[in-house]
């Protein structure tokens, strides 16, 4: 009986790193999309921030002396 529970000790590893790899391999395409789109979405807002932060500056008058 002892032997038969050291040879499940193996066949239960067998079987999480044969669910593990499955996973590891798992298409994650969509993800990638996703993230450079919102990569794309976070530029474009810094850079209309930025073109209303140098519209603030250019129009202020406190450079005036």
């Amino acid at each position: 009986m002892a032997s038969l529970a050291w040879l499940l000790i193996p066949l239960f590893a067998a079987i999480g790193a044969a669910i593990w790899g499955s996973w590891a391999a798992r298409d994650r395409t969509q993800g990638d999309i996703s993230e450079l789109a919102g990569y794309a979405r976070f530029r474009e807002a810094m850079d209309k921030a930025d073109r209303e932060r140098q519209k603030a500056e250019a129009h202020s008058g406190s450079d005036v002396v």
